[in-house]
């Protein structure tokens, strides 16, 4: 076969009769816990009142408009991004400070690793924001912002942040998942980098690069392939573990659907809803990232 010709496609995998004796166990199970709920707990359904929290029409306007759990969907993932973002600065640092030869750097980096994950998240959220963040935003002045000036008051700052008036909030609930989820990107970077062989570092140091040099152009690159799949899952798993800082009101969808749950009575329809409209967003993110990773696979042959 040519170098540059593509590679065969792989054979196609065809359905046997255990894969179908599966499917109909799985809906035979759909179909069971239904008539259970309608069964035992007498349940009356009723998805019109919870649907109208998702979309509804202005009258003023006479169009269609995003509703309370449409805003929460867009606080969870400006959530997710930017605590990817944050997430992904401390777990390089701190990934790199694991791998050298000082010791202090060492220390820090093995603690804060540690500390973070043998704490439950619900502990290390409630700890981080009462006692850090509640602090250090009225000294940043953040409460003072002007909502009306100039870059406060435009689309692209709705956009990234969200509304003003909650900034402190939002970004609370930023650093607490970038903090929490920053631990994990630590091992994961740590891992890339010590995944590189040691002849890589002795080879860069014997032609007189510096240790710097070293790490951004010899090590970084190849780490970096080993790194980006497990930053994808991470991404993801960020995305649910965004309903953790529900509990310190950010609004975010878990805590807006709280809200839609009590008002309209409608807890089942509403909490199936949510779990839906969480597993669109992180299986189309999935879909996004396996599609990045083959690209780029294709254009490393």
């Amino acid at each position: 076969m040519d170098r540059n010709s593509p590679p065969p496609a792989p054979p196609r995998k065809r359905l046997t009769i255990v894969d179908y004796l599966l499917f109909a166990s799985v809906i035979g199970l759909i179909v069971f816990a239904s008539y259970r709920v309608n069964d035992v707990l007498v349940y009356h359904w009723n998805w019109s009142r919870v649907f109208g929290f998702i979309i509804r029409f202005d009258e003023e306007t006479g169009s269609w408009v995003a509703n309370l759990l449409m805003y929460g969907l867009a606080t969870t993932l400006r959530l997710a991004v930017w605590g990817t973002i944050f997430a992904t600065i401390i777990g390089i640092l701190m990934g790199y400070w694991r791998t050298v030869d000082n010791l202090t750097l060492r220390i820090i980096s093995r603690s804060y690793v540690e500390l973070v994950r043998n704490i439950p998240p619900v502990v290390f959220i409630f700890i981080f924001y009462f006692f850090i963040s509640s602090q250090l935003f009225p000294a940043l002045g953040v409460d003072d912002i002007d909502r009306d000036g100039y870059i406060v008051n435009t689309w692209a700052f709705w956009i990234l942040f969200g509304d003003p008036a909650l900034l402190s909030n939002f970004l609370a609930g930023v650093l607490c998942l970038a903090m929490f989820e920053g631990a994990y990107v630590t091992e994961i970077v740590r891992a890339g980098i010590q995944a590189v062989p040691k002849g890589q570092w002795e080879a860069a140091r014997a032609i007189g690069l510096s240790r710097t040099n070293v790490l951004k152009d010899v090590i970084l690159p190849q780490a970096l392939r080993k790194i980006l799949p497990p930053m994808a899952g991470q991404f993801i798993t960020l995305i649910k573990d965004s309903a953790i800082v529900s509990l310190i009101s950010i609004q975010e969808l878990t805590f807006l659907a709280t809200e839609v749950a009590a008002t309209t009575t409608k807890v089942f329809e509403t909490w199936i809803l949510v779990g839906a409209m969480y597993f669109v967003l992180c299986y189309s993110f999935a879909l996004l990232f396996a599609w990045l990773e083959r690209r780029a696979a294709r254009s490393r042959r």
